[in-house]
């Protein structure tokens, strides 16, 4: 039976030592260890360009060589015959390889050692299986087929863009057993992401953000390309962002501004799967596992496969024609608001919003929060709908897509986290409804001179 790479995928993961063997141009062989040879596609493998030695100079002299790879379970060795076809120093491949090479650097205690110049592309010409005694492969964990189906189905039906979020990560836990999930908006305007939902954490994390390029989440939405780090790596570790107990000073540079990225505090095993529709990109699905090499390449391509069907649904809902704005002028009712006011400061130079001393959020979703209880001041409203969100100027929603749904989850996740006065309540269809328990006292402090 003819042997292809996906076969052999497990063999990539970095778990043992890959050496490759080559000869300068007068036919003297060399043969080295290799820290990295990773899966391209179906006749392509890259390995880790580190240091300009012997092996380097051989193959930009004779481009041919050999690479042995084991499988880290079984112990069988395959012999790789490979051509050298070019070197890339960035991009998505480039990024892969550097992500994993940290983790595997740090697991074995080399960080700031191996430093990754370039992925080297070579074409796999022939694979062959060494012979020899090795142990049987124990069956998997889970049908993950079978698993991504269940998924499938959960996600199809979904109707609206809170349910589909929940519906992803419940589906993750119950059918892949993953435990430790999120998922992440992307802001194009603010080339950042927002967590807009998680499971299994002690605090949601639910409106903490993520720059594009920053760590495995922000690299695999910048590049368009899952990130998977099978080793801790502190390269790739979020910080937690502890917040200072601030009294009310009227600035909103002394406030604390930042809610703390939920997340593992020492994650063994991250993967991070780029959430895309018609080319663009709609966010990132993160998981990870305090258990090193946890996920695999069958992983992988599970939650890639989850993603993908997550982006489209997305894209559709977003997408979906809302009904026709009508009059919507509810007003509040008479009773119901008791006790002292709650003072809601918005800071103009960053739309920042603060319930009393503490912070609720900032950016769309806080020019959103101060436009609705602005109106409910000033008119007494409480009725609002999407379409009028949206056609809004003074929102600063981008023209082509806004996720303005996506932001309106965000605002009333974190309302109920803070068990605030004010809470958004769905209606219907692109309707909500603004329940405001308290009398409410609004400050708006212009910018900073």
């Amino acid at each position: 039976m003819t042997l292809t790479l996906d076969a052999i995928r497990p063999c990539f993961e970095g778990a043992i030592p890959s050496a490759i063997a080559t000869c300068d141009p007068d036919g003297t062989p060399n043969v080295s260890y290799l820290s990295q040879v990773e899966y391209v596609d179906a006749g392509h493998v890259a390995l880790s360009f580190q240091f300009f030695n012997t092996t380097r100079r051989n193959i930009l002299a004779n481009p041919q060589a050999t690479v042995l790879v084991s499988h880290p379970v079984t112990g069988a060795n395959f012999r790789l015959t490979v051509d050298y076809l070019r070197t890339e120093t960035d991009g998505p491949l480039f990024e892969r390889m550097k992500a994993k090479l940290a983790g595997v650097a740090s697991h074995e205690g080399m960080a700031g050692i191996f430093r990754l110049r370039g992925s080297d592309v070579y074409q796999v010409r022939e694979i062959e299986a060494i012979p020899g005694q090795y142990l049987a492969e124990p069956p998997p964990r889970r049908n993950l087929l079978a698993a991504t189906r269940a998924c499938s189905g959960r996600l199809s039906a979904c109707t609206d863009l809170a349910t589909l979020l929940d519906e992803t990560l419940a589906g993750l836990e119950a059918h892949l057993g993953i435990h430790h999930a999120m998922l992440l908006m992307h802001d194009a305007a603010g080339r950042r992401l927002y967590t807009v939902a998680t499971r299994g954490y002690e605090r949601s994390g639910v409106g903490s953000e993520i720059a594009l390029g920053d760590g495995v989440i922000g690299v695999a939405a910048a590049e368009f390309t899952p990130i998977r780090i099978g080793f801790m790596t502190p390269e790739y570790a979020y910080g937690r962002a502890v917040r200072e107990s601030t009294q009310a000073s009227g600035l909103a540079g002394m406030l604390e501004t930042e809610i703390p990225f939920p997340g593992l505090a020492e994650p063994h095993s991250q993967l991070a799967v780029p959430i895309l529709a018609i080319g663009r990109l709609i966010g990132v699905l993160y998981v990870e596992s305090s258990e090193d090499l946890h996920f695999g390449y069958d992983d992988e391509d599970a939650l890639v496969a989850v993603a993908g069907q997550l982006g489209m649904a997305i894209s559709l809902m977003q997408s979906a024609h809302e009904p026709a704005d009508e009059t919507v002028d509810g007003l509040a009712p008479a009773v119901g608001k008791s006790g002292p006011a709650v003072v809601v400061r918005h800071f103009v130079e960053n739309d920042s919003v603060f319930l009393g001393d503490e912070y609720l959020i900032k950016g769309v979703a806080g020019a959103i929060f101060w436009r609705l209880v602005s109106e409910f001041v000033e008119r007494q409203r409480t009725e609002f709908t999407n379409r009028e969100l949206r056609l809004d100027p003074r929102l600063r929603l981008p023209d082509i897509v806004d996720n303005l749904e996506a932001r309106l989850i965000l605002l009333e996740r974190r309302l109920n986290e803070h068990k605030a006065c004010v809470r958004l309540a769905k209606t219907g269809r692109g309707r909500f409804r603004l329940v405001v328990k308290r009398p409410l006292t609004l400050v708006d402090v212009p910018r900073s001179a």
